[in-house]
């Protein structure tokens, strides 16, 4: 199968089409300039490069190599997309009509332009199905029955949150909410929860968009999430099963039960 494939940050991209090659599929790579790794080049049948709010060179890409199903891959900074954009006009025209000012909406209207020039959105977990989670206890230490706790506490407040577009992941300690992710990233918001909580270990909750589908935006984890979790003193992280992308799984598990550190799944709810 022909596909079109939008890279952003990180190595959701890179392994995508290193296993689109090895399922025989062409792709067409079109990399986000201020995000996209150059590594994406050699595993594209073709790769283009356009800078964040050139939606209508992104449609003359696409229809030009008669690609009509397009995957989204990849981080694109939340912060970037409101603060670091250039809009073209279709853009422009696309923002002002926006309800809300948010991922949810601006990547929906996106997706509804696509469709109306006869290019559709497709699952961007389609090539990566294997590096979902589980649901269960993945690695080799289970969560103790504090870490159970913050899990149940967390999930209900990250829901509520993924519900409204706001983040992703919440840091929990003793049954508290010390940080709430919003445009920074996990990253910054475990190190920022890790300077309020004077050593005390926290766990790590994310949840995905409570919508039904997995088009774009999708929960991702990987090697460098370990590495901060040791960093922190984060000792368990509970993700949504079928519904977040585990990078480098094998490796990651590998470094997470080197760390002492548990990762459950638990079943998403819509």
């Amino acid at each position: 199968m022909r596909y079109g494939l939008i890279a952003g940050n990180g190595r959701f991209p890179l392994l995508a089409l290193e296993n689109a090659r090895k399922l025989g599929h062409e792709v067409v790579a079109i990399g986000i300039e201020e995000e996209a790794s150059r590594e994406i080049e050699p595993l594209a049948a073709r790769c283009y490069w356009i800078s964040l709010g050139e939606l209508s060179r992104l449609i003359e890409i696409l229809k030009s190599e008669g690609v009509t199903e397009v995957m989204m891959t990849g981080q694109v900074k939340h912060a970037k997309i409101f603060s670091a954009i250039r809009p073209d006009w279709r853009l422009v025209k696309l923002l002002a009509a926006l309800p809300r000012k948010n991922t949810d909406s601006l990547i929906g209207g996106v997706a509804k332009i696509l469709e109306d020039e006869g290019i559709r959105l497709v699952d961007s977990t389609a090539l990566l199905k294997p590096l979902l989670a589980d649901a269960g206890v993945m690695t080799r230490r289970k969560p103790t029955k504090d870490e159970e706790a913050d899990f149940a506490y967390g999930r209900a407040i990250a829901q509520a949150l993924a519900g409204w577009d706001i983040g992703q992941s919440v840091a929990i300690a003793a049954r508290a909410c010390v940080a709430v992710e919003a445009m920074e990233g996990t990253d910054a918001m475990l190190r920022r929860a890790a300077s309020l909580v004077n050593g005390k270990p926290l766990t790590l909750v994310k949840a995905a968009t409570r919508r039904r589908h997995l088009l774009f935006d999708v929960p991702v984890v990987g090697v460098d999430t370990i590495a901060v979790m040791r960093e922190t003193g984060t000792t368990a992280m509970a993700l949504d099963a079928g519904r977040t992308l585990m990078l480098d799984r094998e490796e990651m598990i590998q470094r997470a039960d080197e760390a002492e550190i548990s990762i459950v799944g638990y079943e998403a709810k819509d």
